[in-house]
């Protein structure tokens, strides 16, 4: 009765030691036979929810998302360098020609002032240069009143005794 309830638990029970065969072990070890192990045999439920590797069908899609998040950010980061690059190139493109725009303006105003008649006219009217032997005139007219508070303190005085005025003053 021992026996069977320590069969009924799981329990070893104590086995009378069989005949040893000759030469098949050391002395005093006991050798070992091979047993044979069971294996559980899937039940009908987890044979209907397992899939593809054995993974159930959340566990799949869950793996997926993340495999398709790695590969998204795997794409994304080298994507946006490329794209920052192709636009930053084309910036210093447009950059570039406003530039060459601006040098070939520049070397069309050097060439115009090489002429030495340009450079005669520029002193003439930027300076006021006269050649040696010329009498120079400046005309100058009497500014508008209301735009000028000068002006103004003249008003209803004629135009040419402000500018006499301003002749026999002289530059300020």
């Amino acid at each position: 009765m021992g026996d069977e309830r320590a069969k009924a638990r799981g329990e070893r029970t104590r086995r009378t030691p069989r005949p040893r065969r000759s030469g098949t072990a050391a002395p005093g070890r006991r050798a070992r036979e091979p047993q044979l192990t069971r294996v559980p045999r899937a039940r009908g439920v987890v044979a209907a929810t397992t899939g593809f590797l054995g993974l159930s069908s959340t566990r799949r899609a869950a793996v997926l998302a993340l495999v398709m998040c790695a590969l998204a950010l795997t794409v994304a980061v080298p994507l946006r360098n490329y794209v920052a690059q192709r636009q930053e190139l084309a910036a210093v493109s447009e950059q570039q020609q406003v530039l060459a725009a601006e040098v070939e303006r520049l070397e069309q105003e050097r060439a115009r002032l090489s002429d030495p008649a340009e450079i005669e006219a520029q002193a003439r009217s930027r300076l006021g240069y006269v050649m040696p032997g010329e009498v120079p005139y400046v005309v100058q007219l009497p500014v508008a009143p209301g735009r000028d508070p000068a002006a103004a303190a003249n008003a209803g005085v004629p135009w040419y005794r402000v500018l006499w005025r301003e002749v026999a003053e002289g530059p300020q």
